[in-house]
């Protein structure tokens, strides 16, 4: 059956964003996160127990969270009033609670939604307290910014926080399905392009449907666009991402290489041309936490503790002081030992696995908690390395169907010289055990 077959004519299209076309019409329709509204999550609970108290949502933008507050004041039968922190002030506040009073005098009850909400400064936040101590309104704001940081603890004692993530691939690709649906079309892409367009999105639903529509808007009949034609599109229609009109993952890719090369200005430099540029420093802390990984490794174990800190540091200062700790993570990644040893490895432990299967490991080192366990052999002939001289016993624990594999190979640069002695040591010292073992009379190996 063709998913995308319909008996009646797609619905009218005509002139309306995509984001309002798919606008969800109850929580269930809501793409991502399931851990506040799938069947065991935080505010399905919330609702089900009749006691829903004001609330904060944070998280990235186009995550659903403008969305999730009107479908919230729908289920629960609560009006619906929405303000943004940018554009309102004293009086337009003032406004809002007069309607939420009068909407009391008449029997019903109003949730507002105050967009933006870490925007209002402390006075005004203050402002508040008493509607939502004496049941005026159940307010429900929404921020990008973290609410410990910028919403002041009078607030945030009578709210809880709900934290919203970033929508995964799975999500991305669900609601590019829902796209398709929609306007009966598959889109112009090949597989490559759709996973360089969910990348693009970079976690954001709304941005996800913008990329749609330029692409739509650009492709020509019939064409079908591989990642290169999609980001050649991207970056001629969206210029989006800093004022010279560089595409966003040209600028990642710039800084990725550039720390790879050891070359610390110049990877300062693109960290600041995107961070001038508006882009997201958590997303620029994910990306240097993979670089830790990816090309320093085992060189200097410590690159992945420093950036992981950096992001932490981020979280708690904020912009812009925590920025400073991100561009010092930079500099440390830059001027960093690399090794891509560990990485490569993986990915060869990655391959076997998917060419070999799953055999069994030698029954030597599997637990044998029954005694039926211990009768079929399992744990028997296991030696415990640490009652052993060398606190090495030399065992080989790949599955015998597998054989000693070498993945892992480290450089001679940093910290992974001091590991490729060890695993020379190691080396030795099992082939002289298993040389030993092999010549010793059954039972006389390590008595």
């Amino acid at each position: 059956m063709d998913l995308f077959a319909q008996d009646e004519p797609a619905a009218d299209t005509e002139g309306r964003p995509l984001a309002d076309q798919l606008r969800p019409k109850s929580l269930d329709e809501v793409i991502g996160q399931e851990h506040l509204i799938g069947p065991e999550g935080a505010l399905t609970r919330m609702i089900a127990s009749g006691r829903l108290g004001s609330l904060i949502l944070w998280g990235p933008p186009g995550t659903g969270k403008t969305t999730v507050a009107r479908l919230l004041a729908d289920r629960i039968g609560f009006d619906f009033d929405q303000i943004s922190a940018v554009f309102s002030g004293v009086a337009d506040l003032k406004k809002a609670f007069d309607r939420a009073r009068q909407a009391r005098r008449m029997g019903k009850r109003t949730l507002l939604f105050v967009d933006e909400i870490h925007r209002f400064n402390r006075a005004q936040q203050d402002g508040f307290l008493p509607v939502m101590e004496d049941g005026t309104v159940v307010l429900v704001g929404a921020t990008t910014e973290n609410p410990s940081f910028e919403l002041n603890a009078a607030l945030l004692s009578r709210a809880q926080v709900l934290r919203f993530k970033s929508l995964d691939e799975a999500a991305l690709e669900k609601l590019l399905q829902r796209v398709e649906v929609l306007l009966s079309v598959r889109l112009p892409v090949d597989v490559d392009a759709r996973q360089t367009l969910i990348g693009m999105a970079d976690g954001d639903g709304r941005a996800l449907l913008g990329l749609v529509e330029e692409i739509l808007a650009s492709a020509r009949p019939d064409e079908i666009l591989d990642a290169k034609g999609l980001v050649a599109i991207v970056q001629r229609r969206a210029p989006v991402y800093d004022k010279a009109q560089d595409g966003h993952y040209n600028l990642i890719s710039a800084l990725h290489k550039t720390v790879r090369g050891s070359d610390p200005d110049a990877a300062l430099y693109y960290f600041a041309r995107m961070i001038d540029a508006g882009e997201d420093p958590l997303f620029l802390a994910r990306r240097m936490i993979r670089m830790a990984s990816e090309d320093v490794g085992m060189a200097d174990p410590q690159a992945l503790v420093v950036t992981v800190a950096a992001r932490d540091a981020y979280e708690m200062l904020g912009t812009p002081e925590g920025e400073l700790a991100l561009a010092q993570a930079v500099v440390y990644l830059a001027t960093a030992p690399k090794s891509n040893a560990v990485y490569s490895a993986f990915g060869a432990a990655t391959a076997l696995v998917r060419k070999t299967g799953s055999p069994l490991p030698p029954m030597s080192i599997l637990n044998a908690p029954t005694k039926l366990m211990k009768t079929e052999g399992y744990g028997e002939g296991y030696v415990y390395d640490h009652d052993t001289p060398e606190g090495f016993s030399g065992q080989d624990y790949f599955p015998e169907k597998i054989g000693r594999q070498r993945f892992y190979n480290p450089v001679e640069r940093g910290f992974e010289r001091d590991i490729g002695k060890r695993i020379d040591y190691f080396d030795k010292l099992r082939a002289k055990k298993q040389t030993r073992g092999a010549a010793a009379p059954d039972g006389d190996e390590d008595q």
